[in-house]
């Protein structure tokens, strides 16, 4: 896409943000619809991954979960306007969030927000950073334009630490130390570097154990950290802090924690991340599942 094209799908996008947020989701419920048609790539990888996960679906029950979940995402990418341009007053309105005094801990422990790819984790970051400044992971886009709306847009409440992928871990230990909670998105597949296999809904995924590591390093405190959209806006929930963990190996841990994504995505499961590949990579001599 070139610059002067970016900047006319970003002055549409900035349009966007004055609607009612009835009208943005009708908007979105068509949008939905047209990539679930168009987007034969992305379709069939959700049905697949939706058939590994939910075999005891029928195929026609699949199917409409893959529907409502290209909804649902639609939606969400919609959403996304609001975050970089509505209004504080309008954002607090539209993202509630429940269990705030959960981002810090009473003495003072590092924090790891956990929050698995459902598709209102971008509302979620933006008011938790309303209320802490913590850090995360930033991936820098090819397109300097909508590289700059992004890296804005997690800045707009604070001066938030955003980290490269390829820093690696010694950079999320010390902003973690130095009190930053790191909102931590845990559940894609990175490949086989670093990453283990573990069960998700009984398949073998690759897995990057850095949750169970990251805690070990720092001492740190897991808040899982769960976000619902609804009918008007979204209900972000902060868990409570994880007692006993870290388990008896980063293994075990690894599998706990993807035990506990399984039990979130049952409360919700049109609003998981379906569209990515979670199950690429495979263990030696086991079949790919994408085309």
């Amino acid at each position: 896409m070139t610059i002067f094209f970016t900047y006319i799908l970003v002055g549409f996008l900035w349009l966007l943000h004055w609607l009612p947020l009835s009208v943005l989701r009708s908007l979105g419920s068509g949008l939905g619809r047209l990539l679930y048609a168009l987007g034969r790539s992305r379709r069939e990888v959700a049905l697949t991954n939706l058939r590994l996960c939910f075999p005891e679906k029928s195929e026609a029950e699949r199917e409409t979960l893959a529907r409502r979940h290209f909804v649902a995402f639609a939606r969400a990418v919609l959403d996304r306007t609001l975050g970089w341009w509505a209004s504080r007053e309008r954002l607090e309105r539209i993202i509630r969030i429940q269990g705030v005094e959960h981002l810090t801990d009473p003495e003072g422990r590092p924090v790891v927000m956990l929050s698995p790819h459902f598709v209102g984790l971008d509302a979620g970051g933006t008011v938790i950073s309303m209320h802490v400044t913590g850090c995360s992971v930033f991936s820098n886009q090819k397109n300097p334009v909508l590289n700059k709306l992004l890296y804005d847009g997690r800045m707009r409440f604070n001066e938030a630490i955003l980290l490269s992928r390829q820093d690696g871990m010694r950079k999320i230990v010390r902003a973690m130390k130095d009190g930053h909670p790191f909102y931590y998105l845990p559940d894609m597949d990175f490949g086989p570097k670093e990453s283990i296999f573990v069960p998700f809904f009984g398949v073998q995924a690759a897995t990057i154990p850095a949750l169970s590591r990251l805690v070990r390093l720092t001492n740190a405190r897991v808040v899982p950290v769960i976000c619902h959209q609804v009918p008007d806006g979204y209900e972000i929930q902060v868990m409570p802090p994880w007692e006993n963990f870290p388990g008896e190996s980063v293994e075990a841990d690894t599998e706990f924690m993807n035990k506990f994504i399984e039990s979130q995505v049952l409360r919700m499961p049109e609003q998981y991340f379906w569209l990515h590949k979670r199950f690429k990579t495979r263990p030696p001599g086991e079949q790919r599942f994408y085309k």
